[in-house]
């Protein structure tokens, strides 16, 4: 690895893993880099820190939670009861 290089690594504004480039090492040890996204400069974290990022089926699941629970009872139910004339 060398300056300018692009690495993974945890942006503390940005929340979440995103490319960063190299600013500064020490040798073969990165010290220092900046988010490409947000150009936020920061210490190279090794893309540790923040919470644990959430998995395809976690995600999946929250949003089908949520999906279920903002509909109105009248939509879930449409089938079932019809009123006569």
């Amino acid at each position: 690895m060398r300056l300018g290089d692009v690495i993974d690594d945890h942006c503390s504004r940005c929340k979440r893993t995103m490319d960063h480039s190299i600013v500064a090492m020490m040798g073969e040890e990165v010290l220092q880099v900046r988010c490409r996204t947000c150009n936020f400069e920061h210490k190279y974290r090794k893309n540790r820190g923040g919470k644990k990022e959430m998995t395809a089926q976690e995600a999946f699941n929250k949003v089908l939670a949520s999906v279920a629970i903002s509909q109105p009872p009248s939509q879930r139910d449409s089938g079932k009861t019809k009123k006569k004339k």
